[in-house]
């Protein structure tokens, strides 16, 4: 009986911890703070940079507008008679946001079945994955921080249709985006090392 009562406790041990640190780090309106913070993160924008050609600071700029680098971030519930949960807004998870069926597409297309939406590595590499795309079918130029963020918004055939252009609240957060991707291109010359 105490053989199981220690592999009982192990287990609990062993589950408490599980998990990543999925909160944001602190002084998000600093790129080089974020980046002194989580090493890992400047690690995985760069990666993704040199596969995919996607600017760091439109990676960051994007990240922060979906998740604020929280990584198991998801959109919210959706309310029946304001009290009577419903199911989430979408399928939106991790620090990019990628939809269920995006994302399932991305493990295809680059054969990366095992890659999380909550590990920044295959978040920021779907991402340059996807603005890629919007380079391709769009021709979005990838340092365009404004524009692949409206096509990352809105899905390719979206942006290509101008669905945007009926939403003043999304070209204001994609006009955000901008200003944040060239603030964090400021500050990334400055950081001591990236």
């Amino acid at each position: 009986m105490s053989r199981l009562l220690r592999l009982m406790v192990l287990m609990m041990v062993l589950a408490s911890c599980g998990g990543g640190n999925y909160t944001a780090p602190r002084n998000l309106d600093n790129a080089c703070s974020i980046l002194s913070q989580r090493p890992k993160f400047g690690r995985a924008f760069r990666a993704a940079e040199r596969r995919w050609g996607v600017p760091v600071h439109v990676q960051m700029a994007t990240i922060h507008q979906e998740s604020k680098f929280v990584g198991n971030a998801r959109t919210p519930y959706r309310y029946v008679l304001g009290v009577i949960p419903m199911g989430r807004v979408s399928s939106a998870y991790g620090y990019g946001q990628a939809l269920d069926g995006t994302w399932a597409e991305y493990q295809r297309a680059t054969r990366s079945f095992g890659a999380r939406r909550d590990n920044i590595y295959d978040a920021t590499d779907f991402m340059g994955w996807y603005m890629n795309n919007s380079r391709d079918r769009n021709g979005i130029a990838l340092s365009n921080a404004k524009h692949q963020y409206l096509a990352y918004h809105e899905g390719h055939t979206g942006y290509r249709r101008g669905t945007y252009k009926r939403k003043s609240w999304l070209v204001r957060v994609s006009n955000n985006v901008d200003a944040r991707a060239k603030m964090y291109q400021a500050q990334l010359r400055t950081c001591p090392r990236r």
